[in-house]
């Protein structure tokens, strides 16, 4: 029977976590854990944001700004600027925040008179605030209206309370998205370079202290995290809300499948781009160079979208084919990615049910800067409603007054404990609000949970196995169609790719009973301890094909007494891209991977062989959770994931039209088991 990792038993364990813990109170390396509420200073930054403003007087805005870079394309911004109590404009120089957004600045204009109406505002998110449906089929509503009272409104349009708090803020279009010219670019280099020359321009203009700080939710969120790479000397600290550092593996191609949330991002962002601001056009700011950019580029990146409707792997446009080697442009774009170098000082948000969650999460480990310079908050929100429930007793203060706080700090150097935060803020799942001195949380272990063809009788699926501490006896095949798993219409992965509202349905985004009729189940038996899961997960799988491609989901599932599935993390692959980039991938002392990375390409692919026996790991999101007594730790397993995650159509009808409805096989043998490797604070049964 196997046992705990590295055979350090109970006392091994304890003393080992309490070295960690006494390496996180030397002074000089780190800062002891604060409540996740941040205690009365927590409330000090609360009154420092909501309080009187140093300049009262309403805030002006200098519409459409043009800003040109180095090869003479033209940007557009608004930017924001203090007014005294007098009505006049703050002429002293003063820190700058710069906002760049594809979502267009006119919308983020509207984000911000929206929240600024006087009296109204206030009152309609104090209203929304009230609402609770807890305890009812509709309290995912409450999850995703209080997103507005947590702040990350603010933190996506312009926050006018930190502008009369003293500061310049800048929101610009993307080059070519909003009123920009150029074509859009995607996260390629030329719009890095863009990124730069923003922060050059606003540290040389003469209402800027040379002091710049980043702000902005996903897409601006990413260009931050990509302009803090770079650590250009006048960024001095950047704020990512729902940014991620590996775009490829989580959401354009992870695990080499497809999700509907890319193409219609795309189509999405293309649509907003080609209609001009409507202030600026007010404004007389007429530009001809744009109309012509957007004549000649009205559906950037669509040609790739229809490449990928190729019906063989063979016949993909050379473009697209390309375009998918490494070293591509925009391949690099998506993968080029270094939070190692970052030193500028970062406070990352993300959500366990965002697209991003997986990059979320391990940046704060990867940024290799003090607690008192990183800070990460992961909250139970999806991309829609970041930020929820923020602000309420017990929970991390808002969005808004976190980032002024982080700006106050380390772009005007005032000592407010910011810095004492944290540094890790989690909502543990099965639990609550939590802190951490780091993610994953230290003393966790990884431990091998083994699939096993044993009846649990927990679940109704196409098969009700097990999960055993020691390798099963004897050995079974277990068959699952990817037409049964279709039930993941009606799952928490759809309600990750919708962005969340498919979560609105409780009985898809918060129970996976009805998801499970068409997958394989696998339960363990109840815990007796609280027992905490922390980190990335690895699911092991010996496989068989009746074709020459294969598709793979899995999850990871806490069960309640009372019988709900909750999904803590999930995870797909393509079956003939298992080909795992060692050089990125980490692995336990046994060998197990516990991070998994795939190599994507295909030069990497390798098509299955029908009826051979196929090992793969399937990489699943990280996670930081906790089994109370009584529940259940339970391992998912399908052959589709519509819409999260599909394979593309060269590889699903690669092989014939039959590969897209071609059955799945799970083989359980005990000289080639599959399994489960999880990390956890107390060893499972």
């Amino acid at each position: 029977m196997r046992t705990f990792r590295r055979g350090l038993g109970r006392v091994g364990v304890l003393v080992v976590a309490a070295a960690m813990a006494a390496l996180w109170v030397v002074p000089s390396t780190a800062v002891a854990e604060s409540a996740p509420d941040g205690g009365e200073l927590g409330r000090q930054w609360t009154t420092a944001h909501d309080g009187p403003a140093k300049y009262p007087g309403p805030v002006h805005i200098d519409f459409d700004v043009p800003i040109t870079m180095s090869d003479g394309t033209v940007l557009k911004a608004n930017i924001y600027r203090p007014v005294d109590a007098a009505g006049n404009i703050v002429t002293e120089p003063l820190p700058t925040i710069l906002n760049l957004t594809p979502y267009t600045k006119f919308v983020s204009l509207i984000a911000d008179l929206a929240l600024n109406i006087p009296v109204l505002s206030d009152a309609l998110i104090e209203l929304v605030n009230r609402f609770d449906f807890a305890g009812t089929p509709f309290d995912s509503i409450t999850d995703l209206t209080r997103a507005l009272s947590g702040g990350a409104a603010r933190t996506f349009g312009a926050d006018r309370k930190l502008v009369q708090h003293g500061y310049t803020y800048i929101v610009a279009d993307v080059r070519g998205t909003g009123y920009s010219q150029g074509a859009w670019q995607f996260f390629q280099s030329r719009e890095g370079q863009d990124t730069l020359e923003m922060i050059d321009w606003a540290s040389k203009q003469p209402w800027s202290d040379g002091n710049i700080g980043m702000s902005g939710i996903s897409y601006s969120g990413i260009n931050q995290f990509k302009a803090a790479e770079q650590n250009p000397p006048a960024l001095k600290a950047i704020f990512p809300v729902e940014g991620s550092t590996d775009t490829l593996t989580d959401v354009a191609f992870p695990g080499g499948g497809l999700g509907l949330f890319g193409p219609l991002y795309i189509a999405g962002v293309d649509l907003i781009s080609n209609f001009p601001d409507p202030v600026g056009i007010a404004l007389g700011h007429l530009d001809l160079k744009w109309l012509q950019d957007r004549v000649a580029t009205p559906l950037e990146f669509f040609d790739y979208i229809l490449m990928a409707l190729s019906l063989s792997v063979d016949s993909v446009p050379a473009p697209l084919k390309e375009q998918l080697l490494p070293g591509s442009s925009l391949r690099s774009a998506f993968t080029d990615s270094h939070p190692e170098r970052i030193q500028v000082p970062t406070f990352a948000y993300g959500g366990w049910q965002d697209i991003f969650a997986s990059s979320s999460a391990r940046s704060f480990a990867d940024i290799p800067l003090p607690p008192e310079r990183k800070k990460l908050i992961m909250g139970d929100t999806y991309h829609f409603n970041p930020g929820s429930g923020l602000g309420n007793p017990g929970r991390p203060p808002r969005l808004d007054v976190l980032q002024m706080a982080w700006y106050d700090k380390w772009l005007k150097g005032i000592d407010n404990g910011i810095d004492e935060y944290g540094p890790v803020a989690l909502w543990q799942q099965g639990g609550g609000w939590t802190t951490a001195p780091a993610f994953p949380r230290p003393g966790m272990d990884y431990q091998r949970m083994y699939l096993s063809p044993i009846p649990s009788g927990t679940a109704t699926s196409v098969y009700d196995g097990s999960l055993s501490a020691g390798t099963p006896e004897g050995t079974a095949r277990l068959t699952v169609s990817p037409v049964a798993g279709l039930t993941s219409l009606c799952s928490r992965d759809a309600a990750v790719e919708s962005a969340g509202v498919i979560g609105l349905l409780n009985f898809c985004g918060r129970d996976d009973r009805i998801h499970e009729l068409g997958g394989l189940t696998f339960t363990g038996a109840p815990v007796e301890q609280p027992t905490v899961l922390s980190g990335p997960i690895t699911v092991h799988l010996n496989t068989m094909y009746d074709n020459i491609e294969g598709y793979w989901a899995v999850t990871v599932n806490d069960v309640a007494p009372n019988g709900q599935s909750t999904v803590l993390a999930s995870g797909q692959l393509a079956a003939s891209l298992r080909a795992v980039d060692e050089a990125k991938s980490a692995k336990d002392a046994d060998g197990d991977y516990t991070h998994t990375v795939y190599k994507l390409t295909l030069a990497d692919r390798q098509t299955l062989v029908p009826g051979q026996p196929t090992v793969l790991d399937v990489a699943v999101n990280p996670v930081d959770a906790v089994l109370q007594p009584g529940h259940r730790l339970r391992v998912n397993v399908f052959a589709s994931n519509f819409p999260r995650g599909f394979l593309a159509p060269p590889m699903l009808f690669d092989g014939g039209i039959l590969n897209a409805v071609a059955p799945q096989h799970l083989v359980l043998d005990p000289s080639a088991p599959s399994f489960v490797n999880v990390p956890l604070s107390r060893p499972l049964g």
